[in-house]
């Protein structure tokens, strides 16, 4: 998706308005599919457990979630995993609920970014998982590219980022004025990734999700070999 300077700060100017006005709540998360939750944390847990049977696995200690909302992934799914979880999100709403509702989980709650993900830069070498869920169709292409690598840099070493994300069932890229987003077929997703030096080492379809949603794939990403 190519736009220029003036479009691409409307644009992101444009989802920053949309998600300001949305409830700190999982049901606003999920843009009204709140009852889905459960079933795609438990999707989650079963793939994330998958990767640590891989060889080399990744650490348990730092995770990064990207997107983090009010922290619903962070409480559900990382911090059983991970020693430590750090978030970054956009909306400032948010990022103060996921202080407050993730106070009982203690230290294990790190630093709690206040950015959006297009000019965010993981600590190099840092994060055993990055993990990023439905939040990669608000940024454009380029800056999609430019953050793929900038992860690919802030993994640790066997560390993984894992993606998760609504894809189109064609090779249709779909935009959402209302919130400001698109979304990509995954053969598109796949050649921005390899632009941003990462490979898919594991990759799985969600199920049981409602007939009506946009299909949704679970990426794992390794740094590509150099040569």
């Amino acid at each position: 998706m190519e736009l220029n300077v003036e479009t691409e700060t409307d644009y992101y100017k444009n989802a920053k308005k949309y998600w300001s006005t949305i409830s700190p709540t999982v049901d606003g998360m999920l843009g009204g599919f709140g009852s889905i939750s459960f079933i795609d944390i438990r999707g989650s847990e079963q793939f994330l457990r998958h990767l640590y049977r891989l060889k080399p696995a990744p650490g348990h200690q730092r995770a990064l979630d990207c997107g983090a909302g009010i922290g619903r992934i962070t409480r559900g799914l990382l911090v059983p995993f991970f020693e430590q979880v750090d978030l970054v999100e956009q909306d400032e709403q948010f990022c103060q609920t996921a202080r407050t509702s993730l106070k009982d989980c203690g230290p294990k709650i790190g630093t709690v970014y206040n950015e959006g993900l297009q000019s965010f830069v993981p600590q190099a070498g840092h994060y055993d998982i990055i993990w990023v869920q439905w939040v990669l169709g608000h940024l454009t292409d380029e800056d999609l590219v430019q953050f793929f690598s900038r992860c690919a840099n802030g993994l640790a070493r066997s560390g993984m980022m894992v993606m998760k994300e609504n894809f189109t069932s064609n090779d249709e890229v779909i935009a959402d004025e209302t919130d400001s987003s698109v979304t990509r077929p995954l053969a598109a997703m796949k050649a921005l990734l390899k632009r941003g030096n990462l490979r898919v080492v594991k990759e799985q379809r969600q199920t049981s999700f409602p007939k009506e949603l946009y299909p949704v794939y679970m990426l794992a990403l390794k740094p590509l070999i150099k040569s």
